[in-house]
Order: C-alpha cells, then structure tokens, then sequence
C-alpha cells in the first residue's frame, strides 16, 4: 500500500472503516439474504458515500444479495449498513413473497383419481 488513500476495494482497514468497526446490526430487524430493500427517498447531503450509493440502488425494491453484488461490498458489510439506513428510516425492509402452499397431497391424488375416470 503507497499511501493512505490507495486501499484496495476490499481491504479489512476499509471494511472497518465503512462499518465503523460495528459487525452487528443496530436494528432488531433480522436482515437475510433474500430481505427486499427499498429506499424512502434520495440521499441526503452529507451522508456516508456508501450509504448514499445503497439508497440510489434502491430507488426499486431489491434484495440484501443484489445490494452486495451491485455495490461490491461483502454481504456483512451491507447489513451493517442497511441496519443504519433503517434505524434512520431511509429504507423499508420486508420478507419476500412467501412461496404458496401446496395443496395436500391427497387431495391432488382425488382430482387425478376423478378425472381419470372421467
């Protein structure tokens, strides 16, 4: 490393920095890799660049994942930010659309069963 401002993208050192040494979410929302992120509104003046790159992102709902992806970051770091941008109310999370349920088996098996004898 030259100089200070020369991290590599991914360096421990920048990692902390951006998270400020937190590893853990400031929220009791349990963030998944699946959880849909959507922005409340642009970004602020003066707000972290990484944070403000995450609310530009999800302008449309996206998830924890594509954040990561989209943003180069490793997910941890992207909950932890997420985390903050929720405590502030800049973001909404929500599960994803649950799969629907498959009805009962021996239910289907009667539906075959009837139409077969049709």
């Amino acid at each position: 490393m030259s100089a200070a401002g020369d991290w590599e993208a991914n360096s421990p050192e920048r990692l902390y920095v951006i998270t400020g040494g937190r590893s853990g979410s400031s929220v009791p929302a349990t963030l998944d890799l699946v959880t849909l992120i959507v922005a409340k509104s642009g970004p602020r003046h003066g707000m972290q660049p990484e944070h403000a790159a995450i609310i530009r992102l999800c302008q449309s709902p996206l998830s924890v994942a594509e954040i990561s992806a989209y943003t180069g970051l490793p997910v941890s770091v992207v909950t932890v930010l997420l985390s903050d941008l929720l405590r502030d109310e800049q973001v909404m999370a929500r599960a994803p659309v649950q799969a629907a349920r498959l009805p009962d088996r021996a239910l289907i098996e009667a539906v075959i069963d009837g139409l077969q004898k049709l």
